[in-house]
């Protein structure tokens, strides 16, 4: 069998077995934001399960970018040993570990999905779980209800770039081989490069390009500390999905600007500017989010990975056949089928599919196989 989605694909010194990735996914489950057995297994059967790249939750870079009190962090070298043992089990089982380092800006210190995905109420604070200072470039909540962000200085932000760079620094001691900008879904970078939320007269702000300022920033000091030799990439809102927010023409300039910085990897997700990225009202059709990384590849010649309700493994195939992606997300549909990269491998028509399971698992199935046809 031929296929694109399990061809490998070459990044810089790094090859990955297939084109699968596993989307970065918060679970809300940390302590204090240091990763446990929950994680471990969480990411660990994704591996098992034969994706060629498996991302970690976004990560926090400081203690007040957490989303919500179960947030991952990577603000110490204790965060950075707990991390260490997930990326020595994905390595181990073939996949590339990779992190998401992110910031949670206007949007942080809000109550986890299930409790609420709103702003901290009697409830958490009767836990214990008390709000934190938010930032963001403007002091503008992010709804009705919500913590007035504080307006962040020139040196808010060089501190926070600074935070970036020592947490490329632990990443790189933890063993994760990819890394991850996370400057989308209206978190702390996203807000910045939006007009909806970035309301400021001085160097960040104005035009786009002012208002870019504070992610090329992080960009060139990441890609300064982390190694030559790894691939960098940074996740974008493609559009804000509002009338006076981003749009597409200002992703495929900042792709090209990204390119230029030493990124290798545009991962296109969309929207969450004015609410949850991931609860909208109107169910999306399949592959939404396709368009957006087939134009800023086409356009700019940098590789995307296409993220957004890709369910299907032909559907997989298709996109990367069409040269609409280099790189294919899957997100919740991973949570539902964990083993979906060696399903999809069946369904391609792989007769050696077998072979990618764990030998702990697939010596079994394949007996299966043989005497019922499905594994």
């Amino acid at each position: 069998m031929t296929s694109r989605l399990f061809s490998p694909l070459s990044l810089r010194s790094l090859t990955l077995k297939n084109r699968i990735a596993v989307s970065p996914m918060c679970q809300y489950s940390a302590g204090d934001g240091i990763a446990n057995d929950w994680h471990l297994v969480h990411l660990g059967k994704f591996a098992q399960g034969g994706a060629g790249l498996i991302f970690t939750e976004a990560v926090a870079v400081n203690r007040n970018g957490r989303i919500t009190h179960g947030d991952l962090g990577i603000w110490s070298d204790e965060h950075a040993a707990a991390l260490a043992r997930i990326t020595a089990f994905l390595r181990a089982h073939g996949s590339v570990p990779a992190i998401q380092l992110g910031h949670a800006g206007r949007k942080a210190s809000m109550q986890r999905p299930w409790e609420g995905n709103a702003a901290l109420t009697e409830t958490e604070f009767a836990k214990g779980e008390m709000p934190w200072r938010t930032v963001a470039p403007s002091p503008l909540p992010m709804a009705e209800g919500w913590l007035v962000p504080h307006e962040m200085t020139a040196q808010d932000i060089a501190d926070t770039v600074r935070d970036f760079v020592d947490a490329t620094r632990r990443a790189h001691w933890a063993g994760f081989d990819v890394a991850e900008i996370h400057a989308a879904h209206g978190y702390l970078l996203a807000s910045f490069l939006s007009p909806h939320s970035n309301k400021r007269t001085d160097a960040y702000g104005g035009s786009r390009e002012g208002r870019a300022k504070a992610l090329f920033e992080v960009v060139e000091a990441v890609r300064a500390e982390w190694p030559e030799d790894k691939p960098l990439f940074v996740r974008i809102s493609s559009v804000d999905g509002t009338p006076d927010g981003w749009n597409l023409d200002d992703s495929v300039w900042l792709a090209g600007e990204l390119k230029a910085r030493g990124v290798d990897v545009i991962d296109c997700s969309s929207g969450g500017i004015a609410g949850p990225a991931t609860a909208g009202r109107t169910p999306p059709p399949p592959g939404f989010q396709v368009p957006y990384a087939e134009r800023i590849k086409r356009e700019t010649g940098i590789l995307t990975q296409a993220v957004g309700l890709i369910t299907e493994a032909q559907q997989a195939e298709d996109i990367l056949a069409a040269g609409s992606a280099d790189i294919i997300a899957i997100g919740r549909e991973a949570l539902s089928d964990p083993n979906w990269p060696v399903h999809a491998a069946d369904t391609l028509g792989d007769d050696k599919a077998f072979e990618t399971w764990p030998k702990q698992y697939g010596w079994w199935l394949n007996k299966r196989r043989e005497s019922t046809g499905r594994y």
